[in-house]
């Protein structure tokens, strides 16, 4: 199995020290940076395979590190190492694209264990960035853009890129809420009371203007979850709204 690459973008030396001793025992290769702005730079510049980022650092802060770092490489994996803890900053964290977060002060058993589980995530992840065609729109997945029917082009956001993607790769199959917030966001659903996925499918049919009672991009199967619609996909299943069809998000409309 290869090496993986991880760069540590974190401003205490002790801890940047404590972390990339613990990663080199477990065998991974790792680059550093002392702050935000060389972080950025050695990201974007560097072959990596995650990174760990520091949200309260010098010369550029993490959550800013992330926004501009998801521009260029929009699969990287990225964990934030905050010694706040708030709610507010995972929030801001994960809607920017974080796979996840790891509250300070953490033992090297529980950051090498989130590794290990977001690196794995995201081998799982379509890589194809090939644009989808549908419904008389296209969907351009590097751009984030989408073009409609009638030539004008809209912005879509990297979370509904994402969603958008992983619904296209698995085509005829309905996908759970649970296992797009797991392979999407980089969430662990168990216990997660959210429904930032029927929300996020909410905005891409206004967005592709796909009407919920008729769908042509995006049909709920109720009590399942979510799923492109093809040639033989048919009308919604169980009839949709634009909130999720009657699921809960969560997991918890799966009976």
């Amino acid at each position: 199995m290869p090496i993986a690459s991880v760069l540590v973008v974190e401003d205490d030396a002790a801890i940047r020290r404590g972390v990339c001793d613990a990663l080199k025992l477990s065998g991974y290769s790792v680059i550093e940076a002392a702050d935000g702005a060389a972080g950025l730079d050695r990201a974007i510049g560097a072959e990596v395979d995650i990174v760990l980022l520091d949200i309260m650092m010098p010369k550029m802060d993490g959550l800013t590190v992330l926004k501009e770092l998801r521009k260029a490489k929009p699969a990287l994996p990225v964990i934030f190492l905050t010694a706040r803890g708030e709610l507010e900053d995972k929030v801001k964290g994960l809607k920017l694209g974080a796979d996840d977060y790891v509250v300070k002060p953490f033992g090297a058993a529980e950051l090498l264990a989130r590794v290990e589980a977001v690196l794995r995530r995201s081998a799982e992840r379509p890589r194809s960035k090939a644009p989808l065609t549908i419904a008389g729109l296209t969907v351009d997945f590097e751009r984030r853009e989408v073009v409609m029917a009638s030539g004008e082009r809209r912005a879509i956001s990297e979370r509904e890129s994402d969603t958008l993607q992983y619904l296209a790769a698995n085509p005829g199959r309905a996908i759970e809420r649970d296992e797009l917030l797991s392979r999407v966001w980089g969430v662990d659903p168990r216990g997660t009371q959210t429904r930032a996925v029927d929300m996020t499918i909410a905005r891409l049919r206004e967005l592709l203007s796909d009407d919920p009672t008729d769908p042509k991009v995006i049909i709920t199967v109720r009590g399942k979850g979510y799923m492109l619609a093809g040639p033989s996909a048919g009308p919604s299943i169980g009839g949709a709204s634009a909130a999720g069809g009657g699921a809960t998000a969560g997991g918890g409309g799966r009976g």
